[in-house]
């Protein structure tokens, strides 16, 4: 072989060395970006895989919990809702309507509404309730605060910026012991859910599910109140304090109702429900001393009470004074010491509630001084025992109306008489335009006839999908036609 055939030979070698070499580095490289993209892809699933993030502020121990970045179980809803009900029309009620009839959810509602049934909470002691409550949220991928008002959580679904509407449920049950027997009776001894917070707490958690799977169609955003303790306490209130009303421009409730039938909403313009007061005198003799009858005198202040109404009122606005409790001594041949009398008072205005809480102190501080005695009267004003007048704010009413119609059909809407039971959803709606509204419940063949706060109280669960739907109808609807 020639020296240049030799040295050409050479050169060919170390150039396919070289390029053999090049491809091999290049290969490798190609291995390592596969390695990362690999441990990268994993460790994003892992991270979707961690808890929900939770941050408590150590001044008020708030719960803030995120929305997690992956769902922890299959009850995240699907996102539904054709894009054209961002303009409302007919196909957008019926569309709400078929998510709230769906079997699976049905069936969801009528567990959720057992089991709090089952486990009744009083007043500011509603732990479980609660905790069933954020993990159905949770469960859902729902943002909250919690707590307000002790035991209260506030979620909110849609863009997270105004404008804000809110839809509110109660939680806390009475201490009365069931007598209804079913499968799903009270579990805890002398307490029960006799009004209906059960359904209440359920009804709002069914709107939520349907909301969530809209959430891409909400212009606002829907702000959902768990209360606690609205039968005694006043958590309304105490959640207004906490913040509940914190740029929310109206707000809606429901309450379940044996008067309609089962799917009719009832409610009306202006006042629905009475403002309630409860008043306690305790009648003594004046320190002079005398042969004063505190009985006489006390008696005498009862008769003058019921004059307030059928002689200062008109009969036109209705109001009510009636004394319920009077304790006058024990024995019957010693005269009494101190004489205690108590009763509640009721009117659907506050210029009415208000002369009315005036008057029955003067009569009672006047009446028995005339006869030689005095009288501390306490309308427990430091206690929360003062509930004012539910207001319906007349353009609320009227979308409650219409989105009752559209929804359910003219027979299903109903103009409701004035009430003189009190809720404290009146200090929400003291505050911002709000309308609250009932659910008929009422259905023989089952036996659900029977009037709230008795042992015998039951529902048609029938009006659960009902009340989730206009609950949620209600809210969306709000804010379609608030940015249109």
């Amino acid at each position: 072989m020639s020296k240049s055939l030799f040295f050409s030979s050479l050169s060919f070698l170390s150039l396919s060395l070289k390029a053999e070499q090049q491809v091999m580095d290049n290969f490798q490289k190609l291995n390592l970006l596969s390695i990362s993209l690999t441990i990268i892809n994993l460790s994003l699933t892992f991270a979707t895989e961690l808890p929900f993030l939770e941050v408590k502020y150590p001044n008020n121990n708030i719960l803030l919990r995120s929305t997690p970045t992956k769902n922890q179980s299959s009850g995240l809803p699907s996102r539904v809702g054709s894009d054209e009900c961002r303009v409302w029309t007919q196909a957008c009620s019926e569309e709400i309507l078929r998510l709230a009839y769906e079997p699976e959810n049905v069936a969801w509602l009528k567990r959720v509404r057992r089991t709090i049934h089952e486990n009744p909470e009083l007043a500011f002691e509603e732990y479980e309730t609660s905790r069933l409550v954020r993990t159905e949220l949770d469960r859902l991928g729902i943002q909250y605060r919690y707590p307000l008002a002790k035991t209260g959580i506030r979620a909110w679904i849609g863009s997270g910026g105004p404008p804000f509407v809110a839809v509110r449920a109660d939680m806390d049950a009475l201490p009365i012991q069931e007598l209804v027997e079913w499968k799903h009776k009270s579990k805890v001894a002398g307490k029960m859910h006799a009004c209906g917070h059960d359904a209440h707490v359920t009804m709002l958690l069914g709107a939520a599910h349907i909301l969530k799977s809209r959430e891409h169609l909400l212009k606002g955003t829907v702000v959902l109140l768990f209360q606690p303790a609205e039968e005694a306490g006043n958590g309304a209130k105490k959640m207004i304090e906490d913040g509940a009303l914190d740029d929310v421009e109206a707000i809606f409730a429901v309450h379940v109702s044996h008067d309609h039938p089962t799917g009719v909403i009832g409610s009306r313009s202006g006042p629905l429900l009475a403002g309630c007061g409860i008043f306690r005198a305790v009648i003594n003799l004046e320190e002079s001393g005398g042969s004063a009858d505190l009985i006489l005198a006390a008696s005498s202040a009862v008769i003058s009470l019921q004059g307030i109404v059928s002689r200062e009122a008109s009969p036109l606005d209705a109001q009510v004074v009636s004394v319920t409790s009077f304790q006058g001594g024990h024995s019957l041949d010693v005269a009494p010491d101190t004489v205690v009398l108590g009763g509640t008072f009721r009117a659907f205005s506050n210029s009415s509630f208000y002369y009315l809480m005036k008057r029955i102190r003067e009569v009672l501080v006047e009446q028995v001084e005339v006869l030689g005695c005095t009288a501390t009267v306490n309308f427990f004003e430091k206690q929360n025992a003062i509930y004012p007048p539910t207001t319906n704010h007349d353009a609320m009413y009227k979308h409650l109306k219409k989105v009752t119609v559209d929804l359910l059909g003219d027979n299903h809407f109903a103009i409701a008489p004035q009430v003189m039971g009190a809720e404290d959803f009146a200090f929400y709606s003291e505050i911002i335009p709000a309308t609250f509204y009932f659910i008929g419940i009422r259905n023989e063949e089952l036996g659900s006839v029977h009037i709230g706060h008795s042992p015998h109280f039951m529902i048609d669960e029938g009006s659960l999908p009902v009340g989730a739907a206009v609950h949620a109808a209600v809210a969306e609807r709000y804010l379609n036609e608030k940015c249109s």
